[in-house]
């Protein structure tokens, strides 16, 4: 978006993009890239024609996605990473949260959420710290930093997680938490991976080693740059859909029970 007049639109948007519950901690940013997704649908011919006059609108934008929604008359589009309506005529832009007033759900977030997943199979989980709970049948990335205090609510909140592997990528924030990043190199340097982040959540003591092995810290960094993760924690779900902030248990249990279903689904689509 280079017009100047889009820049209130482009500030909104990118505030609505970042804006996190009180579940997860971010460090101030400018917007970056967007980040890789799966292939987005093609749109039908009433939506790609209320994407030319949006895009003739506003010179320089680019919609990543559009379609009808299913409400009011409006199409929903997608410009980066944020969720926009638009009416027929693109005389009008909405920018904002639509609820569904029976169920409560945030239908905005969802249709994002659904239309920013990346591919699981592509993550680089060999730079992560595997553990293994149960049969390990489900699965979870976690983007985690030492000394943030959701990640540690969510620590507490996997404990009674069972039959799932979790995959911790090491995501300190140094803005935030200088001293992070240390001790995110003394625990990868660990014999034990897995007992030195454990025992660090749990009591705050470090393994003895000065943290002088060789570690993925900046491979994980550049990662979470690319996937466009600006809080901790940030979990990737098995299909994909990426979730900040630390979820309380039931609904971090359904979250893992849909995703899983939707992964196979998509898996079985091929």
């Amino acid at each position: 978006m280079h017009a100047k007049y889009l820049a209130p639109l482009a500030a909104a948007a990118f505030a609505m993009a970042v804006a996190l519950p009180a579940t997860a901690q971010s460090a101030p940013a400018k917007p970056p890239a967007p980040r890789p997704t799966v292939g987005m649908p093609a749109p039908t011919a009433d939506a790609a024609a209320v994407k030319k006059l949006v895009e003739e609108r506003f010179p320089g934008a680019q919609v990543r996605y559009i379609a009808k929604a299913p409400f009011l008359g409006l199409y929903e589009a997608m410009f980066d990473d944020q969720m926009i309506y638009v009416d027929p005529k693109a005389a009008y832009i909405f920018v904002g949260n639509v609820y569904d007033a029976k169920t409560k759900v945030n239908l905005t977030e969802r249709k994002a959420r659904e239309l920013n997943r990346i591919a699981w199979d592509e993550l680089p989980l060999h730079l992560a710290i595997k553990k293994v709970k149960g049969s390990g049948a489900r699965k979870l990335a976690v983007f985690s930093d030492a000394d943030c205090p959701f990640c540690q609510r969510l620590e507490e909140t996997l404990k009674g997680v069972n039959d799932v592997t979790i995959y911790t990528f090491l995501y300190p924030i140094d803005q935030l938490h200088p001293d992070a990043a240390r001790k995110s190199r003394i625990i990868w340097c660990a014999p034990d991976k897995v007992k030195a982040w454990d025992d660090y959540f749990a009591s705050g003591t470090l393994p003895t080693n000065n943290g002088d092995c060789d570690t993925p810290i900046a491979a994980t960094q550049a990662l979470g740059q690319k996937l466009r993760v600006t809080a901790t924690p940030t979990m990737v779900f098995a299909d994909g859909t990426i979730v900040p902030g630390a979820i309380p248990a039931q609904g971090l249990e359904a979250e893992l029970a849909r995703a899983e279903a939707e992964a196979k689904r998509l898996a079985e689509a091929k």
